[in-house]
């Protein structure tokens, strides 16, 4: 029997709002394919006395010269690391943006730059910053000699050499060091190919931020930027990278101003160093003095493969970060790294499965879930190219005190951690703040977890309150105090009224003391929530549980903050301090990607038919005796 023209009109409208309302894809990374397409320039040591072009074949040892500027001659001189100065520059080639889209890209990039610079500290670049000319593009023969003066010098130039480039981006000739050719083996006469530029002052990093719509971009619609590193100093430390931002993720309708800000700082991570092409080039500093450098050596090989064939990074920091996170002793906690789209070889971002929410994993989620974490931190400091602050990492809640076998494919799937789930129901995200959907994807390799969905699943927002009192059975409760709680209540009436499954619900929480909080559900007075037990509410049927060591435990968990360029607090705190700011600052929101079919939008027309002749139904009891009062739309004072 078909349906009144009516209803099919509703319901069509009601399903195209909801396809139209799906999240896009996770912010996806795809770096090392990126990173793989790029020829390093890596900067040569400089003979003291020798003309700027002529490298040697090995550095120097005892009191070090060094290229500071990479284009001249400057002792390097014991000082205590400073906040690293990156500078961005945008190249010609960069898209016309206009004002507004201008306007949010800087906006983003500046709060990027000072997040990573307040976190990172290097032996700042003394004079300008010059950057190194490729002598294998340049030159098209090299005096190689050793018995001849010119040795290892460039001795004719190939006719073809344009410019240097990061990327697709070309590099300025004042941005470069110059080159001489040496037309004899052993005469000091030398044609100057291109002058010396004049460099960039106040700058250790060196940004070239490219806006266009490239090809990788219109191919991976999930990508909203992607970077790369082009030249290194004579210590291995990156000194110039390209972050390309996919200029139509910058119109207003796709914008989201901490996903852009989260996604730079995760591929400046990447620029600066946390890259697979990089760890063989880190240098252990555990025993130098202050000034970064002095007394460092090699690393060498820093990844190997566990028994189980997990690649990780096996360095001190690193594994002493993974040791304090897991609660375990296990020397074998190497930093572990995604194998998905590199199996068997060492990839530049950390397994999802054991370290998800972590600012370096292979896809971001919801910024507001999204952390910059003690073991990311580690790994930077262990490239000993920076002295980090390590007090700033943020609570990496995923895992945490869940031991050495947490997230391994052998565990994950028999519910031997709450942090996974089993199925496709309903539930509430790990740290609390969504509603989630058990879910999995191909990082997670069989693994499922509650990822956060959209449409009004953000507990904290207040605008998600349902319509009416009368339709909300569940006393669901929105806003900034508000957490997500798995819960089966249903309110009390006269009516029968089936229990409901088990799902993820909105209650207002307040903090009592580490790890002990009171919720209030519509309707009900505040009610202690024993973590890891479960409760009934007056006047309502079913239970709420309560989660164990999710809440009122992390002071840095926090609802998004509406401010711009607010550095989101350190895990390091008093939680008792900070037990009822919880409406402190953090992240906005990103789009996390769900499944949602017009099977289930159906399923939840249906729904909505049925509360609605319900809602009818309880309009006409109001005066029955079983009344329950809603909570007044002014909670200031709760």
């Amino acid at each position: 029997m078909s349906s009144p023209p009516a209803l099919r009109l509703w319901v069509g409208t009601l399903v195209v709002m909801l396809v139209a309302e799906l999240p896009g894809a996770l912010q996806k990374c795809i770096f090392d394919e990126v990173q793989a397409q790029v020829r390093v320039v890596r900067a040569a040591w400089i003979h003291p006395h020798g003309p700027p072009d002529e490298p040697t074949p090995a550095p120097p040892t005892g009191p070090r010269h060094q290229r500071s500027s990479l284009g001249e001659m400057t002792p390097s001189a014991p000082a205590s690391p400073r906040p690293i100065r990156i500078h961005t520059w945008i190249p010609r080639e960069s898209d016309h943006l206009s004002d507004a889209e201008k306007g949010r890209l800087e906006a983003a990039v500046e709060e990027a730059v000072r997040v990573v610079s307040s976190l990172l500290s290097v032996n700042r670049v003394v004079g300008p910053l010059l950057l190194s000319r490729d002598i294998n593009k340049y030159c098209k023969f090299i005096w190689s000699n050793s018995r001849t003066s010119n040795y290892n010098r460039c001795g004719r130039a190939n006719n073809n050499y344009r410019n240097e480039t990061c990327l697709d981006v070309t590099i300025p000739d004042q941005h470069l060091s110059g080159c001489d050719i040496y037309p004899e083996p052993d005469s000091p006469l030398r044609t100057v190919l291109r002058p010396e530029g004049a460099g960039l002052p106040d700058t250790d990093f060196l940004l070239y931020l490219h806006t266009q719509s490239t090809d990788k971009c219109r191919a991976e619609p999930s990508v909203l930027a992607y970077a790369a590193h082009c030249q290194t100093d004579t210590q291995g430390r990156p000194v110039a990278g390209v972050v390309v931002i996919c200029r139509d993720r910058l119109s207003e309708a796709a914008y989201n101003h901490q996903a852009t800000v989260q996604t730079v700082i995760h591929e400046l991570f990447h620029a600066l160093g946390f890259s697979r092409d990089l760890f063989h080039t880190w240098k252990d500093c555990s025993s130098s003095s202050p000034a970064l450098g002095s007394g460092c050596s090699p690393r060498g090989k820093v990844v190997h493969s566990d028994g189980s064939g997990q690649m990780r990074i096996y360095t001190s920091s690193v594994i002493s970060a993974l040791q304090t996170h897991l609660t375990s002793p296990d020397p074998e906690l190497g930093g572990p790294l995604e194998n998905l789209d590199a199996p068997g070889r060492a990839s530049s971002h950390w397994e999802a499965r054991v370290l998800r929410g972590s600012i370096m994993a292979a896809e971001l989620e919801d910024p507001a879930t999204v952390r910059i974490d003690p073991v990311t931190l580690a790994a930077l400091q262990d490239t000993g190219w920076y002295r980090v602050e390590l007090s700033r990492a943020q609570s990496l809640v995923w895992g945490d005190g869940e031991g050495a076998s947490f997230g391994s494919l052998s565990t994950c799937q028999h519910n031997s951690s709450s942090f996974f789930c089993t199925g496709s129901g309903l539930g509430c995200h790990f740290l609390h703040l969504h509603k989630g959907e058990c879910q999995t994807d191909p990082y997670l390799e069989g693994c499922r977890v509650f990822k956060p969905l959209k449409n009004s699943s953000e507990c904290w927002k207040r605008e998600n309150t349902r319509p009416t009192p009368e339709l909300d059975w569940s006393g669901e409760i929105w806003g900034l105090g508000c957490r997500c709680f798995s819960s089966n209540l249903t309110r009390q009436t006269q009516f029968l009224v089936s229990s409901s499954s088990v799902e993820g619900r909105c209650y207002r929480h307040r903090c009592t003391g580490p790890n002990r909080y009171q919720i209030q559900v519509s309707g009900s007075d505040w009610v202690t929530c024993p973590p890891g037990g479960a409760i009934q509410i007056n006047g309502y049927q079913g239970l709420v549980f309560c989660p164990d060591r999710r809440l009122c435990l992390y002071p840095d968990i926090t609802p998004p903050s509406d401010d711009v360029g607010g550095f989101p607090p350190s895990n390091t705190s008093d939680p008792y301090e900070m037990m009822n700011s919880a409406q402190d600052g953090g992240w906005s929101t990103l789009r996390p990607h769900t499944e949602l079919s017009v099977a289930s939008a159906l399923g939840f027309t249906a729904a909505v038919c049925l509360l609605a002749a319900l809602a009818v139904s309880y309009r006409k009891c109001r005066s029955c005796k079983n009344r329950v009062r809603t909570v007044p739309d002014d909670h200031s004072d709760l």
